[in-house]
């Protein structure tokens, strides 16, 4: 089987892993649980994601990169409830993106844009610092026939690009994002752009700048097989000051 390796090019190079064929020779393209209008390449108990990270790490090393992002873990590889609860609500709700400029931000796999672009968005931009996640998204963007424009670095240290609406599913997973993420939402308020929120209530979770406006029962990545899922929630982002 194709396991993803290619040759690096020069004799005693060491092969490397290329993520986007690494991907659709190791993960399975299937429906999204609860959203099964989209599907995507996903992790499962073979498909040896681990040989990704490492081979980041070894290229990092062996190329002495000091400014290189460190390897990420495959976060992009499953579903996780923030992403997966924004998408449901957009999908039944497509009057929330249809003809907006959208910023998925932390996309991930990229469900939630491709939740926006079938819902009517005019144009969908993806922002992934993982380079497995960003060639995994386009994938994904691929198998269900939507074009998204992808941001492969951290964009919250800057102004926010020219859109209309920001997603931002599970990206308040810790306290040391939270920091960075919460400040970048609020240029994007100040700019008059919209943000939605979805997650299901993590630690770190701002209540107290959010708006409840939809709960779903979806699965999250960790919870036990069969376990029953418990309420997740799309929140709209408020002004500190509201």
């Amino acid at each position: 089987m194709n396991d993803g390796i290619i040759d690096g090019g020069i004799a005693g190079d060491r092969p490397r892993l290329d993520p986007a064929t690494f991907i659709k020779a190791n993960l399975r393209l299937e429906p999204v649980p609860a959203i099964p209008e989209i599907r995507l390449y996903s992790a499962h108990p073979g498909s040896g994601l681990r040989r990704l990270v490492e081979a980041d790490e070894v290229e990092q090393a062996e190329g002495n990169e000091a400014d290189a992002p460190e390897p990420q873990p495959p976060y992009w590889a499953y579903v996780w409830a923030g992403g997966s609860v924004l998408a449901r609500y957009i999908i039944d709700r497509p009057q929330t993106v249809a003809g907006r400029r959208v910023l998925d931000l932390g996309a991930g796999s990229g469900l939630v844009g491709i939740a926006a672009a079938k819902a009517g968005a005019s144009a969908v931009i993806a922002a992934e610092i993982d380079r497995n996640g960003v060639a995994a998204l386009g994938l994904n963007a691929a198998a269900n026939g939507v074009t998204i424009m992808v941001i492969g670095e951290d964009i919250t240290t800057g102004p926010p690009p020219v859109v209309d609406l920001v997603l931002a599913g599970d990206v308040f997973y810790g306290r040391e994002v939270t920091l960075r993420v919460t400040p970048f939402l609020d240029r994007c308020l100040a700019a008059g752009i919209d943000v939605l929120v979805g997650d299901p209530r993590r630690t770190d979770l701002p209540l107290s700048r959010l708006r409840l406006l939809a709960e779903y029962q979806v699965p999250d990545f960790g919870d036990a097989k069969g376990a029953a899922s418990k309420p997740s929630g799309v929140f709209s982002f408020e002004p500190e000051d509201r």
